[in-house]
């Protein structure tokens, strides 16, 4: 085990047992949380609602691929009731460390509670599943409904509340997934071809009927090599797709690289704008919720591969 993260489990145990019992709501009857990324901060604010106080680790354009704890996140973490994270290895080896606390603060993994048979493998990882589950409107809920059953087990008193939430979240979620279904019907199907920075949005193009093409694998810790871009620059000239996406919370020079070799090949292909995956926008912009960023990044690919909202031909 590397130096850091047995000094962060022990500085963690070693702080957190200076607090009380796993599972008590603090005296105003709210819960502590704490959630690595912002996609699972607003899914535990959206959940918890007035029964909890949220604070996300990660802000808008990191990447939990590569993030490091700092000082102040142990802090955080050891002052928590809950932890939210992710799991399934989207926060590298600290969401291992998260998983592995005990007692207080409690960990939850949102994504792990989603049955294996619905989640994608990652080829370049050995058959690991895909963390990327939040671009399925139906596995996201799915998520939601296994953090209200993990809070109402911690704050009994309020189980219903946060059941209730859970079903509304539900409801939300399909309502958009028909909504977003819509959105995309402009792009005909053999024009539905998703090329981003990283192989994130597996998820986002099972449920909405897009070949999905990363430059990088599900995790951005391994970079693209040239005959990476080569290939996927024969692969873009050929099918002569209208755009490419940068993200916002991975480097656009890959994406770039690959706008140059498919220029090379007498075929101009646009960047067709951000899109947001690893992380939502700042609070209070149209991408800083969950739903709003689904809505934003649909609007980008749409607007990218079909101009003006009309079907290409």
């Amino acid at each position: 085990m590397p130096r850091w993260i047995f000094y962060w489990v022990f500085s963690l145990l070693v702080l957190a047992g200076c607090k009380g019992p796993a599972g008590q709501v603090a005296g105003d009857g709210t819960l502590n949380l704490v959630a690595t990324t912002n996609v699972v901060a607003d899914l535990a604010a959206v959940i918890g609602g007035e029964r909890v106080r949220v604070r996300a680790l990660m802000g808008p354009g990191v990447d939990p691929h590569l993030y490091k704890a700092s000082e102040g996140d142990l802090r955080r973490i050891a002052g928590a009731d809950v932890v939210v994270f992710n799991g399934l290895h989207l926060e590298a080896r600290m969401g291992d460390v998260l998983g592995r606390l005990a007692g207080r603060p409690r960990p939850v993994a949102v994504a792990e509670a989603i049955p294996a048979e619905l989640l994608l493998d990652d080829p370049d990882e050995g058959g690991m599943a895909d963390p990327h589950v939040w671009f399925d409107p139906e596995l996201w809920a799915r998520a939601g409904v296994y953090l209200a059953e993990f809070l109402a087990e911690l704050d009994p008193e309020a189980g219903e509340y946060y059941r209730s939430r859970a079903a509304a979240m539900e409801s939300m979620a399909l309502e958009l997934l028909a909504e977003l279904r819509q959105m995309v019907e402009v792009v005909p199907a053999e024009k539905r071809v998703l090329v981003t920075a990283h192989d994130a949005f597996g998820y986002f193009g099972r449920a909405f009927g897009f070949e999905v093409h990363g430059m990088q694998g599900m995790s951005t810790v391994t970079e693209a090599g040239a005959a990476d871009v080569q290939a996927l620059a024969s692969f873009v000239a050929e099918r002569r797709i209208p755009a490419i996406f940068v993200e916002s919370s991975v480097s656009p020079r890959t994406i770039q690289a690959l706008q140059a070799a498919v220029r090379a090949r007498g075929f101009e292909v646009a960047i067709g704008g951000e899109l947001f995956s690893d992380a939502l926008d700042a609070p209070g912009t149209p991408a800083g919720n969950w739903a709003g960023m689904m809505r934003q990044n649909v609007a980008t690919i749409v607007a990218g591969l079909a101009p003006n909202g009309r079907r290409i031909q």
